[in-house]
Order: C-alpha cells, then structure tokens, then sequence
C-alpha cells in the first residue's frame, strides 16, 4: 500500500467511528430527553422506559430531530404539562451534551 492509500483508509476509518458516536450520542439524548418527559408527565419508571423506547424509535421516522420534538411536544400537552416547542429545543441541546459527557466517561 502506498501511503496515499494508507491515508485514505484511516480516513475512511475516522469517518465510519464519528458516524457510529454520532448515532450512539443521538440514541442516548433521545432516551434522556424521555425520561425528563416522563417524569414532567409523572409516569412510573415501568411507564418511563416503555416511553423511552417509543421516543427512540420515533427518530428513525424521518432524518433531523423534528419527529421526536413533535412526539414529545404532542405527548407532553396531551398530559396536560405546559410546555413549548423552545422548552424542548432547549432540553434537547442539553440532553445532547450529556449524552456526549456520558459516552466518553463510559471509554
């Protein structure tokens, strides 16, 4: 191998591990950002995780995060908890640096 293909394979490989930490960093924030909602709904924790799990497989509706803002906004007012669309943005981008912080701890 020349050293042009060596680069190419690294990069390649780089590629590929940022995909990977990205997917696993989104997954995690969307399991965070359920348990914060279930517990602005008052759900038990048998409640609360079969809600995570809904909320996660809400991401994989559509490319972005607007289908899991719109379950959890949706699901929120139908629980009758006053909140927003900016309330979970917020929520959002903070549950997204936890999720990073615990994913790098867990290496």
């Amino acid at each position: 191998m020349t050293t042009f293909d060596d680069r190419e394979k690294g990069f390649e490989t780089k590629f590929a591990h940022d995909q990977e930490m990205a997917f696993r960093v989104t997954a995690r924030r969307n399991r965070l950002i359920a348990v914060w909602a279930a517990g602005q709904m008052g759900l038990t924790p048998e409640e609360t995780d079969a809600y995570a799990k809904a909320v996660v497989q809400a991401d994989f509706e559509e490319a972005g995060d607007e289908d899991v803002i719109r379950k959890l906004l949706g699901d929120l007012v139908s629980a009758g908890v006053d909140t927003d669309d900016t309330v979970i943005r917020n929520e959002l981008e903070v549950k997204t640096v936890e999720a990073r912080r615990q994913l790098l701890e867990a290496k």
